[in-house]
């Protein structure tokens, strides 16, 4: 057990939507989040970190910023994906290990898997064949980060533990067209197709994969749950446990949002992995399991989107 009670607290990409969900849910826990924006310290630059770290001195530390994007931003910008997100594992986890930071959670994403891994995904195929080449540069980056905290407690005896989310959606999510996920972009896509009046929507590739899903505030949840109670090298992935075609969610958001026209269906775009479930075996064991049901994230998420949209 690790007890977050009078800790202070600093989660990495507090503005993302993850790293804004752990804050909500950090609120309920006796501790001091400590939070710092672009301005205030480049993740990117190792000499900045070390010494916000230094100044600020927190006693655990969620590493829920990244470089984010859908299939067509990671194909597009493979350098940038690559690059920037192991300037952020290895510049954080270092300065947190230099700085004696008691726990530290790096968080990755069910891409770090192989692509035709055997479903449901287990922790132990990690490195076990082939990435999926859409989103291979962003995997790299997040599998360093983990072998990272692997080293450092093998090494040096930190407790850094690695959480490995599935395919997250919910508030804070973006919803811009050329570098979302699947989930906001088909609710804007399904949004924009209601509001002009169109006859119909498109989804890319045949609609067959497979994807799970999970609300970023259960995920959140989960991540205190582990910082508090696990620790050890290999990673834990978080997820619902079930999961839908692609073409299944269309429809969902679409009756969701209150699309009634034609769902077609773009062949000349990838569909990327055939499908992706992630074991929650693991971390069902530790005691956790999500609350948030499927149709009730999208809803919830729906709400927000036409709340914020203009902003």
């Amino acid at each position: 057990m690790y007890s977050l009670s009078g800790k202070r607290v600093w989660v990495a990409g507090h503005g993302g939507m993850v790293g804004s969900a752990l804050v909500r849910r950090l609120a309920e826990e006796d501790c001091e989040i400590l939070t710092a924006s672009r301005d205030e310290v480049d993740l990117s630059e190792q000499s900045a970190v070390r010494g916000w770290i230094a100044d600020r001195a927190p006693d655990a530390v969620f590493v829920a910023a990244a470089r984010v994007g859908g299939i067509l931003a990671n194909d597009s910008y493979p350098v940038d994906f690559l690059q920037e997100n192991l300037k952020i594992a290895v510049n954080v986890i270092e300065a947190a290990a230099k700085a004696n930071v008691e726990k530290l959670c790096f968080l990755g994403s069910s891409c770090i898997y192989p692509r035709l891994a055997p479903q449901p995904i287990r922790e132990d195929s990690l490195l076990t064949g082939p990435l999926e080449p859409t989103n291979q540069w962003y995997a790299i980056a997040k599998i360093a980060g983990i072998m990272l905290c692997q080293a450092y407690r093998r090494q040096y005896g930190r407790d850094f533990i690695s959480a490995m989310p599935t395919n997250l959606y919910g508030p804070n999510d973006n919803f811009d067209l050329n570098s979302s996920h699947v989930m906001p972009a088909l609710i804007r896509k399904a949004h924009d197709a209601k509001t002009s009046g169109a006859k119909s929507l498109t989804i890319w590739g045949s609609g067959t994969p497979r994807r799970e899903f999970l609300h970023v505030d259960d995920c959140a949840d989960a991540c205190v749950h582990l910082m508090s109670h696990y620790s050890d090298d290999q990673q834990v992935n978080i997820g619902s446990g079930s999961d839908l075609t692609i073409l299944d969610l269309a429809q969902k958001i679409c009756r969701v949002v209150g699309f009634d026209g034609e769902i077609t269906r773009d062949m000349s775009k990838p569909d990327g992995t055939p499908r992706k479930l992630m074991s929650a075996a693991k971390i069902e064991s530790l005691g956790w399991r999500p609350k948030i049901s499927l149709g009730e994230g999208i809803e919830s998420t729906y709400r927000w989107f036409l709340a914020n949209r203009a902003a």
